[in-house]
């Protein structure tokens, strides 16, 4: 079946992923949001890669080495094999400096035998818009534009020059290497400068695992998911992305294709808390510095997500010669949906300031800046929650009253309150919390159908939601409280497909949804925990592990009848949600009583 088989590796400056067979088709130099200069992935032919090319008698595996963001793919046959060992350089060169060059260092390992193999090096860079020359220097390979934007990519390898090129049989009888990177080097690059960055990047993912909160249950796919977090987190501002990749679709051959290479504020918030319980905290530290420099002025509006060095106008254009993954057009980059109004945002991003002041230790400076922040939030909450919005689905259409919109925007005053009584505001506790009251009570008179028995996607709808499912993890409403079971067991029964969740099964912009949207599977899992059901929860959360690709990494979206992986990848919201899950099981047992619970219903 065809899949997501790709692993991942990156520094937390760019990123690439690679086949199963060892071939990289997607990456962008020298950052995350720059142009490709791989992108197999969304066209066969014209995206460009870097392969290695064996017959028919190699077996190929790949894995990751244990608890590090490097890949080791093998190629063995009866007689023979080889290993490639994948990293994007990344180690402490101070204190608080890091080694993160814009490279894709690819370290052949001789194993045995007599190992044969052709490179096919074929980079299109600029998103493969204009052609790429490649020439041979005395130094390294050096691919450029030869028309439009110039951009360029050097290969540095102690391979012969001319095999590569030509694709020529190459026979290994020792250990090389291959260097990709955007930069021209000043240092001769040689066999064992790559193995003394191989030995540094390992030990700096060793050591960053290592500081991981670990968990007796579940623990190798909390820190799995973890080091995927890493990996989406940009050092350079702070900033968190949804993905690495642009148009991967939500379904083959629709046009729910979107850029996730950004930093949407939902999307981040939410890995930050997972992040915080986990003990890593330089990681919230710098996300937190990045909200503190978006919103410079007290009377500017937060938007719903930031290109990754705070850029605030986010033009969505098609790639028109790109035929999209198997041909799912088009291709898109950029993203139109920074113009929309989710009021969502709010209460998720004054959950993460509530958590930085009663948890952490804060300077006086930070402390202040984001009381500001918490002071223009509410003022934007008390001014909007009454208005339609977008939503969290972000459906492009017609704005509505979204249930989970109005309880978000409960929890942006419920968090304030808590604030200013935590730092001895008491002006503003009874300012706000008048506030609160009032837009919980109007949740449960609007929200509420009775006809249905299920708290509804939007005020006035019967239509079901995944996003209501939160409404207790976020202290809205109680575990046990009968209105939020009822709501609980009608969306698993509308929205629940072989064990996978839809989001919502009415119409949107686009026609019906046809896939399912991992991350509201593991909302239900932990809905179920709450209300009681755990070993049915946990039932469903092992099944719903088996459909990670080969090395444990989850996209968004799941195809409901062949469990093939869809939509952007890997999915930062799904593996928060993993993260979130797995702890829940690690914390708790299930007693004899919800034993008994789980089997009635």
């Amino acid at each position: 079946m065809d899949n997501l088989n790709y692993s991942i590796i990156g520094n937390c400056k760019s990123a690439a992923l690679i086949s199963d067979k060892g071939s990289i088709d997607w990456c962008c130099l020298p950052d995350f949001n720059s142009s490709s200069v791989f992108a197999k992935i969304l066209d066969e032919k014209k995206g460009g890669s870097m392969e290695f090319l064996v017959d028919d008698s190699y077996e190929i595996k790949q894995t990751y080495i244990r608890t590090t963001n490097i890949v080791s793919t093998f190629f063995q046959n009866e007689d023979s094999c080889f290993e490639v060992v994948d990293f994007m350089p990344r180690y402490k060169t101070s204190e608080f400096g890091h080694f993160t060059p814009p490279d894709i260092i690819r370290y052949i390992k001789y194993k045995w035998g007599e190992p044969k193999f052709r490179v096919r090096y074929n980079p299109k860079v600029e998103y493969a818009r204009f052609n790429t020359k490649t020439v041979a220097e005395e130094e390294y390979i050096k691919c450029f534009t030869t028309e439009g934007d110039y951009d360029s990519l050097y290969l540095y390898t102690d391979l012969n020059k001319e095999d590569i090129l030509q694709e020529n049989e190459i026979t290994l009888s020792d250990n090389a290497f291959i260097l990709i990177s955007y930069d021209q080097k000043l240092l001769n690059q040689t066999l064992e400068r790559q193995y003394l960055k191989l030995q540094k990047t390992k030990v700096y993912w060793l050591e960053w695992a290592n500081k991981l909160t670990s968990f007796k249950k579940y623990n190798n796919e909390i820190v799995r998911s973890a080091l995927v977090l890493k990996l989406l987190s940009y050092d350079k501002s702070g900033a968190v992305l949804a993905a690495v990749t642009t148009s991967l679709p939500e379904t083959i051959g629709e046009e729910r294709n979107w850029d996730y290479r950004f930093c949407w504020i939902r999307d981040a918030s939410m890995v930050i808390k997972v992040m915080s319980s986990l003990g890593h905290l330089n990681t919230v530290k710098r996300f937190m510095k990045f909200i503190i420099d978006i919103i410079p002025d007290k009377d500017e509006k937060i938007q719903i997500m930031y290109g990754i060095n705070r850029e605030k106008v986010l033009e969505e254009e098609t790639l028109d010669h790109l035929s999209g993954y198997k041909n799912s057009y088009p291709v898109r980059i950029g993203n139109a949906a920074y113009i929309q109004k989710q009021n969502d945002i709010y209460g998720i991003l004054m959950d993460v300031i509530f958590q930085q002041f009663t948890e952490f230790k804060i300077s006086l400076e930070d402390s202040e800046a984001l009381w500001t922040i918490v002071r223009s939030i509410v003022k934007t909450v008390a001014s909007n929650w009454t208005k339609p919005d977008k939503g969290i689905w972000e459906i492009r259409t017609d704005d509505r009253h979204f249930t989970f919109s109005k309880v978000l925007c409960w929890v942006a005053i419920d968090r304030a309150v808590k604030i200013a009584r935590f730092i001895h505001k008491e002006r503003y506790v009874a300012e706000w919390q008048p506030l609160a009251d009032t837009i919980k009570e109007d949740i449960f008179t609007n929200a509420w159908n009775e006809e249905v028995g299920a708290f509804t996607q939007s005020y006035g709808s019967k239509d079901l939601d995944a996003a209501t499912l939160l409404m207790q993890s976020y202290g809205f409403i109680d575990g046990k409280d009968k209105r939020f079971v009822k709501t609980v067991l009608a969306t698993e029964r509308e929205l629940c497909e072989d064990g996978l969740m839809y989001r919502y099964k009415n119409e949107d912009d686009f026609g019906l949804p046809s896939s399912s949207f991992t991350i509201c599977t593991f909302w239900l899992i932990n809905s179920l925990y709450a209300i009681g059901q755990r070993k049915r929860a946990k039932k469903i959360f092992d099944k719903l592990l088996t459909y990670s690709n080969h090395v444990g990494l989850f996209s968004e979206d799941i195809d409901f009848k062949t469990k093939r992986l869809l939509g952007n990848f890997p999915q930062a919201y799904s593996h928060l949600a993993l993260i979130e899950t797995a702890i829940n099981f690690s914390k708790g047992q299930t007693t004899e009583d919800e034993q008994i619970l789980d089997a009635i219903h």
